[in-house]
């Protein structure tokens, strides 16, 4: 393997970890902070509010981590960033491009990754719901 495949992996596995910490990761350091802050059994709305804070602080760092990563795999690639695309309600009724820009441009690796993590929490949450749920149904 050439270092060109290596840091293509790499970048994968740091976006692959970035997807998963968004679902898991974030919300429980926000918890875990939230946490360490009250010290009685009940909670505070200065608490909660500090979760909140964490919860979009560390989700909106994983967002940027997963943007530069992105683009570097992109720039690796060889592949064109995308600036302008035109979503399919905005073109034109007349016929007029013959060939859409949904045919030139394929998904990239990060938009299948975060389809794979969708499709996998959601699969996870109803796994657990159906079979591991303590409420009855």
């Amino acid at each position: 393997m050439n270092t060109v495949q290596l840091q293509k992996i790499g970048l994968m596995a740091v976006m692959t970890l970035a997807a998963i910490n968004i679902w898991t990761g974030a919300p429980l350091l926000a918890v875990w902070v939230g946490s360490r802050v009250v010290t009685t059994s009940q909670p505070t709305m200065g608490a909660l509010l500090l979760v909140v804070v964490v919860l979009f602080a560390s989700c909106l760092a994983l967002i940027y981590v997963l943007n530069n990563a992105s683009a570097a795999h992109d720039r690796l690639s060889g592949r064109k960033q995308a600036v302008r695309r035109h979503v399919p309600w905005l073109r034109s009724m007349r016929a007029e491009r013959m060939t859409h820009e949904s045919e030139k441009v394929g998904l990239t690796p990060l938009e299948r990754l975060l389809v794979l993590m969708v499709v996998l929490a959601v699969a996870l949450f109803e796994v657990w719901f159906f079979f591991f749920s303590p409420s009855p149904i």
